[in-house]
């Protein structure tokens, strides 16, 4: 067996090598000229749900993020991404929608490339558990409202939700601060570039009452 292994070295080297071309390299030559959409090409239409947040939390808004336009909904998009990663919401949530088991009736249509070419979606969150119900198409699934509840407390909107509280997200008088406004614009940017009739899926939509506290959904 001695004899062979300069002959096991040089396949190991070779075949190492050819897996960081394929996986690493090819993807990279082939990509690079690929246009990459910046966070202000994508925050240039604003959900609706963005203009409600800034009249329902009008003082909060305005402290942090002045109009509602596509500049501030950069910034917060921006600032719910990286609380969304810092938090590691990652770990239970998806954003993508596999072509298997079905999964488009649970979440809607699988996901595309071209849904991922854009500085909001790099680095790519697709993720790899379904503790909670993958995110890619959330956006407009459920009201400002629902999202302020769910984050400050998950189970009064979800009964049987694991998802932890983030009181943090929220002021002195359990109202979204910074984070809890740029984590809820989040929420209704994913999937917004989508058709809302495209985009039509399973999940049991509900609401609390316009301008509810979530403090008071106990």
């Amino acid at each position: 067996m001695e004899r062979f292994s300069p002959i096991f070295l040089i396949s190991g080297v070779i075949t190492f090598l050819l897996g960081f071309f394929l996986q690493g390299a090819l993807p990279m030559i082939t990509l690079k000229d690929m246009p990459i959409k910046t966070i202000a090409e994508v925050a240039q239409n604003p959900p609706a749900e963005f203009y409600q947040l800034a009249e329902d939390y009008p003082a909060e808004f305005s402290r942090y993020y002045g109009e509602p336009n596509p500049e501030s909904f950069a910034k917060a998009i921006k600032l719910g991404k990286e609380t969304y990663i810092a938090e590691a919401c990652w770990h239970c949530h998806s954003q993508f929608v596999r072509p298997v088991s079905h999964e488009n009736l649970r979440f809607g249509p699988v996901s595309s490339a071209d849904e991922y070419t854009n500085e909001m979606n790099l680095p790519h969150l697709f993720g790899t558990r379904r503790v909670g119900p993958d995110l890619i198409r959330i956006g407009g699934k459920r009201s400002n409202d629902w999202h302020a509840a769910h984050f400050y407390s998950p189970r009064s909107v979800a009964p049987y939700s694991v998802m932890p509280t983030y009181p943090w997200f929220f002021d002195a008088q359990q109202r979204p601060n910074e984070k809890g406004l740029a984590m809820i614009s989040y929420m209704q940017w994913l999937g917004s570039w989508v058709p809302r009739e495209e985009s039509e899926t399973i999940y049991n939509v509900g609401s609390m009452p316009p301008h509810a506290n979530p403090a008071e959904v106990q």
